[in-house]
């Protein structure tokens, strides 16, 4: 007999690992926050958006402004064609002949030109009076008998750091488009001088996006000096701060308001919840496709539900944001309730499942007895049921953390080009240059022109809300 019991309780074990690892097989980049990387050579068969239909036709809507190519009214230069004989008997036309013109116009860029060498001259006068001779002083940008200028400084920084070029194709780039031959070092220098420069912009961008009333925070690893650290991101709609650190939990200081951040694993992962004053609201991006892995995998009811439900809460906010006014009482109220009603449902599913773990085992284990994931779900969608409907309530709070998700695209990119970093000073310089690009671009200024600015009046430039 207790052969028998611990054969059942051996097979129930076996039956959970196989179920857990014919679901790791059936996750993808549409129902988990894997990677798109990440399939492989088996693609899903249809990149399946979470986004319902909207039931427009695609491309540009009415009232876009559009960007279509338009003629100028006057040209840099004009090259006229006159037709050499009449087309109707043959004579030969003259240029006198013409009374008119079609035109056509042909956008182009102008053709590489060699650096231009500007000569700085400090002369030396003396004085009438005392004979003493006084020499002028140069420019502070000026600081050496032979430099690059801040221009080609500029654009050394933009291919590195904004379009993320390697070191030797910037050389290449540049020997090849300018004739400048320009040493790994040397781009090295210009960028850890440019960081310098900008530290002073990255600090008070911290500071704004810390007490902006809503932020946006996430993390992922990064390779620095062969070992794996974290980029951390905090941004706002106008501001993006970057900030590596060896810990992961090692979140920004001084932070109020409310953030917006990832649901991480069971009952949350434990460092946002430690920050003091702050309110947080759940991106429902994961939660969608959290959900979408429980209807196509443990084909549970419940979960296509409460999808469906977040689907039409987000739909009604965007409606009310539309129209410059809440979400109604009555379908925030109908939409609580429609919420616990899944809920309830959802857990009485997963209490009437056997436990993954046989008792007379468990009672051998310490701590509590593991769930199936979309038990868990459940417990995060009850427990923090304010932050996942925080966006129903405040119009700044938006439906998904994307926003994050995307400023921290292009540093991923950034790691598979290079791997990594060699230093931990080239990765902090790497976080305050791209600071201020992604700063940059969100508040609209030229990128070549803001890095040849004063960082001190482009922080007077700043806009935070």
């Amino acid at each position: 007999m207790a052969s028998n019991t611990q054969l059942q309780d051996h097979i129930i074990t076996l039956q959970t690992r196989i179920a857990e690892l014919e679901r790791r097989l059936g996750l993808n980049s549409n129902n988990s926050g894997k990677p798109p990387s990440s399939d492989g050579l088996k693609k899903p068969r249809r990149n399946k958006s979470l986004r319902e239909a909207s039931g427009k036709k695609s491309g540009g809507q009415p009232g876009h402004p559009g960007k279509t190519l338009r003629q100028v009214e006057k040209a840099d230069s004009t090259i006229d064609h006159f037709p050499q004989n009449c087309a109707g008997c043959g004579g030969v036309l003259s240029e006198a002949a013409c009374n008119g013109f079609t035109a056509r116009q042909v956008f182009d860029l102008p053709k590489p030109q060699p650096l231009e060498v500007t000569e700085h001259r400090a002369h030396v006068c003396t004085c009438g009076s005392c004979g003493m001779r006084t020499r002028g002083t140069f420019p502070a940008c000026v600081a050496a008998p032979v430099q690059y200028g801040e221009r080609i400084e500029a654009f050394v920084v933009y291919l590195l750091h904004s379009q993320l070029l390697p070191e030797k194709r910037v050389a290449a780039l540049l020997a090849d488009l300018f004739g400048v031959t320009l040493t790994t070092a040397t781009i090295a220098r210009i960028s850890q001088d440019c960081a310098e420069r900008l530290r002073p912009f990255a600090e008070t961008v911290r500071d704004h996006v810390a007490q902006a009333p809503v932020k946006h925070m996430d993390e992922t690893g990064f390779r620095i000096g062969a070992k794996t650290q974290w980029l951390h991101i905090a941004s706002t709609l106008l501001l993006t701060f970057y900030r590596m650190s060896s810990k992961r939990g090692s979140l920004l200081c001084g932070v109020s308001g409310i953030v917006v951040h990832d649901p991480i694993s069971f009952r949350h992962w434990k460092p946002y919840y430690t920050l003091e004053g702050v309110l947080h609201a759940l991106c429902n991006a994961h939660h969608l496709r959290e959900l979408q892995a429980l209807i196509e995998i443990e084909k549970e009811e419940w979960a296509s539900k409460m999808q469906r439900l977040l689907r039409l809460a987000c739909h009604a906010t965007h409606l009310a944001h539309d129209a410059d006014e809440l979400v109604k009482p009555r379908l925030t109220a109908l939409i609580e309730r429609r919420y616990a009603a899944i809920l309830a449902e959802g857990f009485a599913h997963h209490e009437a499942q056997p436990p993954l773990v046989p008792p007379a085992e468990q009672a051998k284990r310490r701590g509590r007895a593991p769930h199936r994931v979309g038990h868990n779900l459940l417990f995060r969608l009850r427990d923090r049921r304010a932050d996942v409907l925080r966006f129903l309530y405040d119009p700044s709070v938006p439906f998904t953390n994307n926003l994050a998700e995307q400023d921290g695209r292009m540093m991923k990119v950034k790691q598979k080009i290079s791997g990594g970093f060699r230093s931990d000073e080239g990765a902090q310089d790497f976080g305050i240059i791209r600071t201020f690009l992604s700063t940059a671009r969100k508040q609209g200024w030229d990128l070549l022109q803001a890095l040849i600015g004063d960082p001190q009046t482009l922080i007077a430039k700043l806009r935070c809300a």
